[in-house]
């Protein structure tokens, strides 16, 4: 188990964010240093998680808004909001894979809602998980996501969300509830 992070400051990402968000977002997702944490996804798709231009999309993109996490100097968790008039959309989670299990997630999550409830009057937060990864679906259970079966279909052929190394993976629609709303 990791060691909680004390006192994280939150902040709206910059382009010179990139290299390091691009950096964290593929050591939580992709290789061997993924299996440091428990989100890894290495064992379900290789190659890459996003890129520089991925990442730069979010940053510049309307009505979204990357969110740099920082503690003791280095940037050790990020998500993606977008704001989808009525719902926001979460991704592009990441937490460094050494504070995995420390609550540093849960943080992020709870200011990744705050946000979306206060800054735009989300109602509602919307993301879609890999429906093979029953444990990260049971962790955003716990925390009040609610599965809908309603499942998308994986990109496959398209080499920029990674390389599947099976042939049944979907994404499925969990939902919250922002309380106010």
């Amino acid at each position: 188990m990791a060691e909680p992070v004390a006192g994280p400051a939150f902040r709206t990402a910059t382009d010179s964010d990139i290299p390091a968000l691009v950096a964290l977002i593929e050591s939580a997702y992709r290789g061997d240093s993924s299996r440091t944490g428990w989100t890894t996804e290495a064992d379900l798709l290789q190659g890459r998680r996003t890129d520089p231009e991925g990442v730069a999309a979010v940053i510049h993109g309307t009505g979204s808004r990357m969110i740099a996490v920082e503690a003791d100097g280095r940037l050790v968790g990020c998500c993606q909001l977008e704001n989808r008039g009525g719902h926001a959309y979460f991704g592009m989670f990441a937490v460094r894979p050494g504070l995995q299990g420390g609550g540093l997630g849960r943080r992020i999550l709870a200011e990744a809602e705050r946000f979306a409830r206060e800054e735009w009057g989300a109602g509602e937060m919307h993301m879609t998980v890999i429906s093979a990864r029953e444990d990260l679906i049971a962790w955003y259970v716990r925390r009040g996501y609610t599965r809908t079966g309603e499942m998308s279909p994986f990109p496959y052929g398209e080499e920029r969300f990674g390389l599947p190394t099976r042939g049944d993976l979907r994404f499925e629609l969990l939902v919250k509830k922002l309380k106010g709303f």
